[in-house]
């Protein structure tokens, strides 16, 4: 059941804290989950808001109803892409910005069709678990126009030839060849029984190397090797000194579960 939360829902974003874990759901069913500028406003402000809350071990993105997760921008707005020609900082680009400065694992689940702009959420997850009827597409091409900011996040999780057809034709693929191009983790029949079992697989596990590992993998990731030898050699080194490593070292000796304090 859902536990009290500090955080504040919207009327096209729920923002709903359910024990360890905070669940970001785009509550626009009549649209297909379209983001607007308020869904994308107030997901930011939640990722933000999140990293101060230590009982939060991880993040959910989905979408309301079981036909799609997000089908991107919302078409029918007259401002579909932006709002202020001014403002150099677009709205989605504010949301891929704050899950990459998470230090907080986030799992996106595609309870159904993910296009467009909704790639983009999908691929800036760190996880992806998908329903068997979910389909993934970037079909900007036919409305004039291109996938510029999901590349940001999408280009390394397939490969090239694949990623560039989407583009070029912006025909979907299904979730059976999402899981074959490594676009997501894992696609069942029951999204919501392979969630919990992820979950499950996570929660259990050190908040703290969890905190800091996160930390490490994005900031290695552009790093060439002699920079990021030198970065981790000092993280390792940090790692150890933290009350989970010790607690998880003496329970391992002492043969029991540890008991970890998230320090």
């Amino acid at each position: 059941m859902p536990t009290s939360s500090p955080f504040t829902s919207t009327a096209e974003l729920s923002v709903e804290q359910r024990a360890g874990v905070l669940w970001l759901t785009i509550t626009r069913e009549e649209r297909r989950n379209a983001m607007s500028h308020g869904v994308l406003a107030a997901m930011a402000q939640a990722v933000t808001e999140a990293q101060s809350h230590r009982d939060i071990r991880a993040i959910v993105v989905t979408g309301a109803g079981s036909k799609a997760f997000c089908a991107g921008a919302d078409l029918q707005s007259a401002n579909a892409f932006t709002t202020d020609y001014s403002e150099p900082h677009g709205h989605l680009a504010q949301v891929l910005r704050a899950v990459r400065a998470s230090t907080i694992p986030l799992i996106a689940r595609v309870n159904g069709a993910c296009m467009a702009g909704g790639m983009g959420l999908m691929s800036m997850c760190d996880m992806a678990v998908a329903a068997s009827h979910a389909v993934f597409g970037l079909p900007e091409v036919k409305v004039g126009v291109f996938p510029a900011q999901v590349l940001s996040v999408l280009q390394h999780l397939i490969p090239r030839r694949t990623l560039v057809e989407m583009c070029i034709t912006g025909e979907p693929i299904s979730s059976a060849q999402a899981l074959a191009y490594g676009l997501v983790n894992y696609v069942d029949d029951d999204v919501d029984a392979k969630l919990d079992w992820l979950l499950s697989r996570m929660l259990d596990k050190s908040p703290a190397a969890v905190r800091r590992g996160l930390y490490t993998m994005k900031k290695v990731e552009a790093m060439a090797f002699e920079e990021s030898m030198a970065f981790t050699e000092s993280q390792i080194a940090l790692f150890t000194l933290t009350d989970d490593a010790r607690e998880g070292q003496k329970a391992f000796q002492e043969k029991r579960k540890p008991v970890w304090a998230g320090k």
